[in-house]
Parts: structure tokens; C-alpha cells; sequence
């Protein structure tokens, strides 16, 4: 019987601040962040081929598959693993909870849990450095979720220290826009000077350190991320993840979250999808990390 992995956890990051401190040369921003991983989760599925084929078992809106990261994590795992996974293959299913677009990672984090899941199945056993350094080809994000824990990143994100991050609940609020990373990091409004921070800078803040240097931006061209900004900022110290469109808020007692939850499904903004997630330490499948 082929060996199989299911119900593999590809979790959902928020970036509590998001600082651009600088361009480099070769055009890519400079930024420090804190990265938070989240309870809620896209889940895939694998199954090992010995045909040698990578496939996508499952139709995802807008994605072809060959320019799906998953697709391209699993061929090149495939590609560094050399004879190590000669004439394997793979096939993946995935089911989608976590919007493109929002700033939370979706995408990245697939992209990691098939790095894990296939170098597992696959007995390619390489660590956690090299595929770090195979999911930075793919994506700024994607060595995050392979570092396993929650991190302060500097550089473009790939540059990671653990840090410990407050336990609480998260409300989300997805505004029904997609904002393409492209567009924000390009527009001449953007903040690039943001003063450097420490990693005790944050270890020594509250919840709400720093801000998101994209927002403005993103609110100022996507009026959905501003409506979401304003009416979440009623109930706390509301910001947007990443490039946008998702918007979060803290708290410290699920119920809290419960009711900023209700009082959103009552808001009469009918385009939002609006959740609640728990903040979790490790990445799901940090198990299956080698050092």
C-alpha cells in the first residue's frame, strides 16, 4: 500500500508589526516583524506515487497547477533529494480554509507542510536548514513556517529568532478584497525608513508593539481594509497582517472574542468572513523537523 500522510496542518501567520526599515539594491524591502502562528488552518493530503508524477488532486479556483506552491515545493524537494526520491512521486489534495491574499501566509505555509510531509514520506531526510533555504526559493515566508516556532525576522523575513508571544485569542476579519503584495510594496506613499528595533524591544512590549507600515497604503487603495480597520478598532488595537487585506485584534479571554465575533456577524458588512483563532507556539508538524 502507497504510504500516506492526511489531515497535514498548514497554519495561518499573522505579522503582529510589520516595519520596512529599508530597499535593498536589488529592489527587495528590508523588514522586521514579529511572525504568530494561528490554530486555523488549510489541511493536505499526500499520497506517495512511484511513477515519479507530482499532481494536485484538487481544483483550486484561479491556481493552474503547475504555478501552484505546493506543485513547485514538491518538485523542488524532489529536484534537491536527487536519487533519494528517484521514481517517486506524489499526489496532494488540498482543502483551502485560508484566503489568497489576506496576509496570513496561505499559501507559504502549503507550500512548508509539503516540504515536511513529502520530505517524511519520501525519506529524503534533509533538516531544517535545508529546507529553509529550498522554501526561501519559493517564497519570503515560507522558511518561517519550516523554522517551526514563533519568530522575530529581519531581512526580506527570512532571517529568524524565537520569541515567545503573548497567549491569546485573535478575531480575523477577511474584508472581501484580495490586495496584491506587488502593488503596496511599489507605491510611492510607502514608509521605507522605519528606525530599526530589537528583538527585547518587542520581548519587553505589550501586545500592541510597533505598527504595520503597509496599511496605509493598503487602506488608502482597498476602502474594504479600511472599513474592517475602523470598525475592529471599536473593540481594541485593531491592524492589518502582512500586505493586507486581513485585519486582526487581540485578546486575552476567548470570550472576549466571542462577543467582538457576534457583534461582527451583526455589523450589516455582508462581505466579510470574520473568525476566531487561537495563538499557538509551534507549527503542527514541528515534529517531523530534523535538526
Amino acid at each position: 500500500m502507497a504510504a500516506t500522510l492526511n489531515n497535514c496542518p498548514a497554519p495561518a501567520k499573522l505579522n503582529l508589526f510589520l516595519h520596512v526599515t529599508g530597499r535593498r539594491p536589488d529592489g527587495y524591502h528590508l523588514l522586521q516583524t514579529v511572525f504568530q502562528l494561528l490554530d486555523r488552518c488549510d489541511l493536505l493530503h499526500f499520497k506517495v506515487r512511484e511513477d515519479g508524477a507530482i499532481r494536485r488532486i484538487t481544483d483550486i479556483p484561479g491556481v493552474p497547477e503547475d504555478s501552484d506552491l505546493v506543485v513547485r515545493a514538491a518538485r523542488l524537494l524532489k529536484a534537491a533529494a536527487g536519487n533519494r526520491a528517484s521514481g517517486l512521486g506524489a499526489e496532494i489534495a488540498l482543502e483551502k480554509r485560508l484566503p489568497m491574499g489576506g496576509g496570513l501566509g496561505g499559501g507559504s505555509s502549503d507550500a512548508a507542510t509539503t516540504l515536511l510531509a513529502l520530505n517524511h514520506l519520501w525519506g529524503t531526510g534533509l533538516g531544517r536548514a535545508e529546507l529553509m533555504a529550498l522554501g526561501l526559493q519559493l517564497g519570503a515566508d515560507v522558511p518561517f513556517f519550516l523554522f517551526g516556532r514563533n519568530a522575530f525576522a529581519e531581512g526580506v523575513g527570512e532571517a529568524l529568532q524565537p520569541v515567545d508571544t503573548p497567549a491569546c485569542w485573535y478575531v480575523v476579519i477577511e474584508p472581501g478584497v484580495v490586495v496584491p503584495t506587488a502593488v503596496i510594496f511599489s507605491d510611492p506613499g510607502l514608509t521605507r525608513s522605519t528606525n530599526p528595533v530589537r528583538i527585547s524591544d518587542f520581548s519587553s512590549a505589550s501586545i500592541c508593539f510597533g505598527k504595520n507600515d503597509l496599511q496605509v497604503v493598503a487602506a488608502r487603495l482597498f476602502p474594504p481594509v479600511a472599513d474592517a480597520i475602523e470598525w475592529l478598532s471599536q473593540h481594541g488595537e485593531a491592524r492589518m497582517t502582512g500586505s493586507g487585506a486581513c485585519v486582526f485584534c487581540a485578546f486575552p479571554q476567548e470570550h472576549q472574542a466571542d462577543e467582538v465575533l457576534q457583534a461582527a456577524h451583526a455589523s450589516g458588512f455582508r462581505q466579510w468572513t470574520v473568525w476566531k483563532a487561537r495563538a499557538i507556539e509551534r507549527h503542527p508538524l514541528s515534529h517531523l523537523l530534523q535538526a
